[in-house]
């Protein structure tokens, strides 16, 4: 097994605009991917939703400034960590994770423990 992370990007406004009914309709459907990842034999080994692009702070060539890199519609909004067999395996969990403005990026963890 090997370790890829699931980076979900989204319209913050989207989210902002969410009716409770609406914020409980996305936690019920994570909720569910994952239970996904183990039915397709994979591990969630974590995941987080994170703050507002607003409250992002970038380093660049040594110089601190306040928000994100560039100005883009959709936002890093959060993030799991799966164990999966290969890439094709991380594909087809990637695939069930909601996304309902945006899309996903699967990208490969590089593990160090034998460098």
């Amino acid at each position: 097994m090997a370790k890829y992370t699931i980076l979900i990007y989204g319209d913050e406004a989207y989210y902002a605009s969410l009716t409770p009914e609406g914020v409980a309709a996305v936690m019920d459907a994570h909720g569910a991917f994952a239970k996904a990842v183990g039915d397709l034999g994979g591990q969630l080994l974590g995941g987080e939703e994170l703050n507002s692009v607003t409250t992002a702070t970038s380093i660049r060539a040594g110089v601190v400034t306040d928000g994100p890199f560039v100005e883009t519609k959709e936002t890093l909004g959060g993030f799991y960590v799966v164990d999966a067999r290969d890439l094709d395996h991380a594909l087809e969990i990637a695939k069930l994770c909601p996304a309902p403005t945006g899309g996903v990026e699967v990208r490969p963890i590089i593990d160090h423990s034998e460098d």
